[in-house]
């Protein structure tokens, strides 16, 4: 994947970057693996707003991906690599013998024409998928079980790329992308590689526009508000929050605050802990 600017002609154009595509090979999908999805908008089964800023965006068709690699010992073809616009990693279309269509998480280097193949006796190669205690120590791997035969729910992410650093009983021990090192049962299955479209993290937004083209509204400070809006709000001019720490607008602490649960059973799993974000949070924002 290569990335492309432009020349500052606008304002909005002055920062902005968009992908090249150059490693896709068709436009439309495959129509049997598709079908409209309602979209949430950030509200629950009442219409109540339970996550904000979400809402709008342009229109999408999803493609149904195999997170399970559960064909077992058929061999696929890369028939064809795909953007898809739920999410920012590249997708491709699988062609098995046994006459079946699929899409997979597109892994980086994985060309069109390429055989793949899931199970246990399958050779350790891009984008085949086997069990944990099959894969050797220090490979790359991504869309990992967490509970065996639930489907891949792990480093699905564009770039994303766990790694395989121990081995011991019935667990196999995996550094993941976030730093956090974890135990995971021999019998979950995890696909060989990284995910592509490595550079996706390194593009600019550019405008406010495009944002909205992705489903995402403004967001406000709570510094800005007033205070029967928000626990920062009110005073005059610039004021300070008036607490001893930022909260939500439920008054709950964030940016920093730790919202696990201390009697979580997977807690006997984590070997460390990931790496520590930002006491700001994104873009030093305020909630």
């Amino acid at each position: 994947m290569g990335i492309r600017s432009y020349r500052p002609y606008t304002p909005g154009t002055r920062q902005q970057s968009v992908s090249d595509f150059a490693e896709l090979t068709h436009t439309e999908p495959e129509k049997s693996l598709t079908h409209s999805r309602h979209r949430v908008k950030g509200r629950n089964n009442r219409g109540v707003i339970t996550s904000r800023r979400r809402g709008g965006g342009h229109k999408r068709l999803y493609r149904v991906i195999d997170f399970h690699r559960n064909k077992q010992n058929v061999i696929g073809k890369v028939a064809t690599v795909e953007y898809d616009p739920n999410r920012n990693a590249r997708i491709a279309l699988i062609n098995y013998y046994d006459g079946e269509k699929r899409y997979i998480l597109h892994p980086r280097n994985l060309a069109v024409g390429t055989l793949i193949q899931s199970g246990a006796d399958a050779p350790i190669e891009i984008g085949n998928s086997l069990p944990l205690s099959k894969i050797p120590l220090g490979t790359g791997i991504h869309n990992i079980e967490l509970i065996p035969g639930r489907g891949g729910q792990l480093a699905r992410a564009a770039g994303a790329m766990a790694q395989v650093v121990a081995k011991e009983g019935d667990f196999v021990t995996l550094k993941l992308p976030s730093g956090e090192v974890r135990l995971f049962r021999k019998e979950c299955y995890a696909t060989i590689g990284q995910v592509g479209n490595i550079d996706a993290s390194n593009l600019s937004i550019g405008k406010a526009g495009r944002k909205r083209w992705l489903g995402r509204r403004p967001e406000v400070r709570g510094s800005v508000m007033n205070p029967v809006d928000h626990p920062h709000g009110g005073g005059e001019g610039r004021a300070p929050i008036g607490r001893s720490g930022p909260v939500t607008p439920w008054g709950k602490p964030t940016l920093g605050y730790k919202t696990r649960k201390r009697k979580k059973p997977s807690n006997a799993l984590i070997v460390r802990r990931r790496r520590k974000s930002s006491k700001r949070g994104r873009g030093g924002r305020e909630s």
